[in-house]
């Protein structure tokens, strides 16, 4: 897996030539032109599969609300994940200070007992979902980066002959902290199942 250090700023891509690299410290992926540009998320549904881990990162930003990108991550990956987020969050934090927290509409929306919460079928009867995106992308490392404003999450393809970003996801600063919240909450609950089963 790539080395969970933040990704180079913006001015340290190198743009020259088809596809594009990205460079950090000793890892270095290929960013195919079909990728580069990224998707914008204002969200994720994190689900547990038999082998995988499922990401779906959710664009919120107008009718209907649609699925952005869908990471299919390993079981064994998704530890690194929130050792990543959560190395990146620190990182940010001696930066720039704390990341702010959403605004108290949204934190209510989420957090209020009283409202109930849409089931995982009716969210996804409401997404619109593209076909190129529903089969998702594999990705068994990923390079974290940020601005004050925003976290790029390079996901990659660590294979012979070399690492290749399948998919590049941007987030706001305050979704971070929640995206590492969903993903620990879903890799407690399988372990949970897993020891379950196995005694």
């Amino acid at each position: 897996m790539a080395e969970a250090t933040p990704a180079p700023e913006p001015d340290d891509e190198q743009p020259q030539g088809d596809p594009q690299q990205v460079q950090v410290q000793h890892v270095s992926a290929l960013v195919p032109e079909t990728v580069s540009a990224g998707v914008f998320s204002t969200g994720a549904i994190v689900m547990t599969g038999s082998s995988e881990f499922v990401v779906d990162f959710i664009q919120n930003l107008g009718q209907p609300t649609q699925l952005a990108a869908r990471m299919i991550v390993p079981h064994a990956v998704l530890p690194q994940f929130i050792e990543a987020l959560g190395k990146n969050i620190d990182v940010y934090s001696e930066r720039y200070g704390p990341i702010p927290v959403p605004p108290a509409s949204e934190q209510t929306a989420t957090n209020d007992k009283s409202v109930p919460q849409p089931t995982p079928q009716e969210i996804y009867d409401d997404l619109k979902v593209h076909d190129d995106v529903m089969t998702g992308r594999y990705t068994n490392g990923m390079m974290v980066g940020h601005t004050q404003s925003e976290f790029r999450i390079d996901f990659l393809a660590n294979m012979f002959p070399r690492p290749i970003v399948t998919c590049r996801v941007f987030l706001s600063a305050p979704q971070i902290p929640r995206l590492r919240d969903s993903l620990a909450r879903s890799w407690e609950q399988f372990c949970q199942r897993k020891d379950d089963s196995d005694s």
